[in-house]
């Protein structure tokens, strides 16, 4: 199933409190399992003002429904054409 990134542009995301990024974890997770099994949120990097988020979803249309459900930005929808790592320079 393809990998996608997610860049979302939120404002001063990065000074969010514990209890906010919870929060917005648990709207996520509330709208994935409306979406079903085929939709799985791997991981978030947050920065000063976006979050990239990492999604094995079957579609973009998917990744998209769901920030639209959960009422966050999705500004960039890019899907994973191949992954590298340190490992791969052996």
């Amino acid at each position: 199933m393809p990998k996608y990134v997610i860049e979302r542009e939120i404002s001063n995301v990065g000074k969010l409190s514990a209890a906010e990024l919870k929060e917005i974890s648990q709207t996520s997770c509330k709208v994935l399992s409306k979406l079903g099994p085929q939709i799985q949120w791997v991981q978030s990097y947050v920065t000063e003002n976006k979050i990239y988020c990492i999604y094995i979803a079957p579609n973009k249309e998917m990744v998209i429904e769901h920030a639209k459900q959960g009422g966050f930005p999705a500004n960039v929808v890019t899907e994973v054409s191949t992954i590298i790592d340190p490992v791969t320079a052996q």
